[in-house]
C-alpha cells in the first residue's frame, strides 16, 4: 500500500557490517556442527539470574561461517562465546526473551519470581570456550549475568538421539545452508490425521512470505523446512475460554495475561523438535482460527493459520523475531509496564524516543520537506481507534464468558463472526483514514509507537508493524529486514 521503490538490497541508512572481530576464522575455532546450550532464566522485576541446564551436540550448523559476531546491537540480552585459551571473542548473538517481557508485568513488579527455559545456538567449538550471557543495564549497556566454561570434549555434552516421531518436509531448498536464511516451521496443534492440512498450509505460507519486499522475488535467499510432530489434540490452549489441549509444544493464548498473545513456555520440547533441521529462525504455526500470535527477537514467532488476518500475523510477527522490529501500534492492550523506559532510546531500529531530533536513527530516509517530529492527524485517529478497542475488549470478554459457561456452539459462533466482521470493518476504516493523510507514503517521525501514545515515534503513518492488513513494511523497516537477510547470506 505504501508507494516506494522496490529493491532487495539498497543503500541502507544503517552503517555497513564492519566490526572488529567480524573476520573470525570459522575453521580455526569451530567444526560444522551445532552446540545447543540450554539454561534457566529466572527472577522478577528487581533481580534475575541464569543457571546452566544442559549442553548438546546436534546437527550441522545453520548460520553463516563468515558473520559470527553480531553487528546489530539489538535485543535486551546477548550471549557471547570466547575461546578459553586466548580470550578471543569468537561468536555473539543479541536476543530478547520471554523473561524480559515477564519482568515488566505486574506479577514481577510485585516480587513474584518465575523461571523460563532458554536456548543459545552456537557453532560447535573445537576447544574449551567461555559461554557468557549478558543483560542490559539501566543505560542499555550490556553487563554479564552468567558465565560458564564448556569443554566440547567433556563427558557431560549430551549426544543423545533426536526426539522420535518427527517428520520433516522440505518446503523450499535454494542452496547452501551457510549462505541462506534457514527457517523451520514447527507444526503446533496438528494431529496425525491433519498432516495433509499441514502440507497445504506450508505451501500457502510459502506463497504469502514472498508477497512483500524485501522477500519478494528472492526465494533463492531462503531454505524452508516444515517440522511435524503430531499433537494429541487439534488447536491449542485458551485459558480464558476454559479450553486446554495436549499439543506438541504447548502453545497457549493469554500469555502474560494478554488474551491474543500466543506463546509457548515449553522451550525444551520446541528445541527437541526443531533440532531435526538446521535453522536460523523459528516459526510456530498454530492450527487455529482465532486471531493470535507473538514474536520475540531471535527466539521464535507464532501465528494462527486460519484467522482472516493470517497474512498479517505471519509477516508482522516474523518482523519481530527475525529482524528485531518493534511494535509501532500504541492503542491495543498489552501486558507490559514501561517496556520502553522514558529518557532512554529504544534499541529497535523502527522506534525512537526522539531525544535529539538531529540524530534521528533513520535520518537518511526522511522525506524531503518533512519536519521532525511530524505533526500527523493523531488526535482524530486516537478517538477512532480507542473507541474500537473498547468494543473489541467487550466482545472478546463476552465470547470467553460464553465458552466458559457452556453456551451452545452455534450461539458462540455468531458472536465470533460479529467480532471478525467488526475487526475487518475497523481495519478498512483505519486504512482509509491513513491513506488520506498528507503524509501518506512519507518517512518522518510520527508520535505514537511501542505501546505509548506519547514520547515514542515511528517512521511512517502506516506500516506492517503498525496496523492490520495486506500491506508492506515502511521503507525503514524494509531496509532493516534486508540488512538481516544479507547478514545470514554473506
Amino acid at each position: 500500500m505504501l508507494r516506494r521503490v522496490s529493491a532487495f538490497f539498497i543503500a541502507c541508512f544503517i552503517p555497513v557490517l564492519h566490526l572488529a572481530g567480524q573476520n573470525v576464522p570459522f575453521d580455526k575455532y569451530f567444526v560444522d556442527r551445532t552446540m545447543r546450550v540450554d539454561y534457566f532464566h529466572f527472577g522478577n522485576a528487581k533481580e534475575e539470574a541464569v543457571t546452566l541446564d544442559r549442553v548438546y551436540e546436534q546437527g550441522i550448523w545453520a548460520g553463516s561461517k563468515r558473520n559470527l559476531i553480531d553487528p546489530f546491537n539489538v535485543g535486551r540480552y546477548s550471549y557471547k562465546v570466547y575461546d578459553s585459551a586466548s580470550g578471543t571473542l569468537i561468536f555473539s548473538r543479541g536476543f530478547d526473551s520471554y523473561f524480559a517481557e515477564y519482568k515488566t508485568t505486574e506479577w514481577a513488579l510485585q516480587g513474584l519470581k518465575r523461571t523460563y527455559h532458554e536456548t543459545a545456538l552456537v557453532p560447535f567449538p573445537k576447544a574449551k570456550v567461555k559461554f557468557v550471557v549478558e543483560l542490559r543495564d539501566s543505560q542499555n549497556a550490556l553487563q554479564p549475568v552468567f558465565s560458564a566454561e564448556i569443554d566440547p570434549a567433556g563427558m557431560f555434552i549430551n549426544r543423545e538421539p533426536l526426539t522420535a516421531g518427527v517428520k520433516v518436509f522440505e518446503v523450499l531448498k535454494s542452496g547452501d545452508l551457510h549462505e541462506k536464511v534457514d527457517v523451520a516451521f514447527i507444526a503446533e496443534g496438528y494431529t496425525a490425521a491433519e498432516e495433509a492440512k499441514l502440507k497445504a498450509d506450508l505451501e500457502r505460507f510459502r506463497g504469502v512470505f514472498f508477497k512483500i519486499d524485501p522477500y519478494k522475488g528472492h526465494p533463492d535467499r531462503f531454505n524452508f523446512y516444515g517440522v511435524f510432530k503430531p499433537s494429541q489434540d487439534s488447536g491449542c490452549d485458551e485459558p480464558t475460554h476454559g479450553i486446554y489441549k495436549n499439543t506438541a509444544v504447548g502453545a497457549t493464548f493469554d500469555s502474560l495475561g494478554s488474551e491474543r498473545y500466543l506463546l509457548t513456555e515449553d522451550n525444551k520440547s520446541l528445541r527437541d523438535i526443531a533440532a531435526h533441521v538446521p535453522y536460523d529462525a523459528l516459526f510456530i504455526m498454530v492450527n487455529h482460527k482465532r486471531y493470535g500470535g507473538g514474536g520475540i527477537y531471535n527466539l521464535y514467532c507464532t501465528f494462527t493459520v486460519d484467522n482472516q488476518w493470517y497474512e498479517y500475523l505471519f509477516l508482522h510477527e516474523f518482523g519481530h523475531s527475525f529482524a528485531g522490529l518493534g511494535d509501532e501500534y500504541y492503542t491495543s492492550d498489552v501486558a507490559y509496564n514501561e517496556f520502553y523506559p522514558k529518557g532512554l532510546e529504544p534499541l529497535e531500529a523502527n522506534i525512537t524516543a526522539l531525544l535529539d531530533p538531529k540524530t534521528l536513527k533513520w535520518k537518511g530516509l526522511v522525506s524531503p520537506g518533512i519536519s521532525v517530529p511530524t505533526p500527523w492527524e493523531k488526535e482524530e485517529f486516537d478517538r477512532m481507534d480507542n473507541a474500537y478497542q473498547k468494543v473489541r475488549r467487550e466482545i472478546n470478554a463476552k465470547i470467553a464468558a460464553m465458552k466458559r459457561s457452556g453456551t451452545a456452539a452455534a450461539d458462540v459462533a455468531k458472536v465470533e463472526e460479529e467480532s471478525e466482521r467488526l475487526s475487518r470493518e475497523h481495519a478498512d476504516k483505519v486504512d482509509q483514514f491513513l491513506m488520506k493523510s498528507q503524509f501518506w507514503g512519507k518517512v518522518g517521525a510520527f508520535e505514537g509507537a511501542g505501546y505509548s501514545a506519547q514520547g515514542l515515534y515511528r517512521p511512517a503513518v502506516d506500516c506492517l508493524m503498525f496496523s492490520k492488513g495486506a500491506k508492506p513494511f515502511c521503507r525503514v523497516c524494509e531496509e532493516v529486514v534486508a540488512r538481516v537477510v544479507e547478514y545470514y547470506c554473506r
